[in-house]
């Protein structure tokens, strides 16, 4: 499949609009598994859901001009920042229309040891993203992309073109990071 999605992503930039129409439906449940999981723990009530994540994944990354796609691997790490984009927007969103209300939390990733038991708040896990990408950008990276994206190691060494054991060495130490700077707080 992923070279299905890869060859499909190089016809795509290359202007083949119906290479769109047969990416869709090889990644769309892809997409939408991953919204699962980065929303899971939310209240039944929560207003954005995996369905309309993903359709707002899809819309903004359609409208992208100009993309490079090289790899599937490379469009799961862009669908990750918008992933985060759109969490971080509604969250915010919320919180104005909400003054005082708790904030959104997420439990994506399991083996993060989230320092309240009901999960991460988005909004104050992307300030700390923010710190921690002036200090070790490709650290941030890895984590928008293993917790927004859901990416494996293997997918997120290929999306930066570094070795798994870069990437893991990088997880383990932004994951220590993270853990000191949302218990802080």
């Amino acid at each position: 499949m992923a070279t299905d999605v890869t060859t499909l992503l190089l016809q795509w930039r290359n202007g083949n609009k119906s290479a769109l129409d047969a990416l869709m439906p090889l990644i769309y449940q892809e997409l939408k598994r991953r919204a699962r999981r980065c929303m899971r723990g939310e209240k039944a009530e929560h207003t954005l859901q995996p369905t309309a994540l993903v359709h707002d994944v899809y819309l903004r990354m359609v409208n992208q001009h100009k993309v490079d796609w090289q790899s599937r691997a490379h469009f799961l790490a862009a669908a990750s920042q918008v992933i985060r984009h759109i969490l971080i927007d509604h969250a915010r969103a919320r919180d104005r229309l909400k003054r005082g209300s708790s904030a959104i939390k997420v439990t994506s990733f399991e083996d993060v040891a989230a320092p309240d038991p009901n999960g991460i708040d988005i909004v104050a896990l992307d300030q700390a993203l923010d710190r921690l990408s002036t200090l070790d950008a490709q650290q941030s990276r890895v984590v928008e992309l293993r917790f927004f994206g859901g990416l494996s190691i293997e997918e997120i060494a290929e999306a930066l073109q570094i070795s798994p054991a870069t990437v893991k060495r990088d997880w383990a130490m932004a994951r220590s990071w993270l853990y000191r700077e949302l218990t802080s707080s």
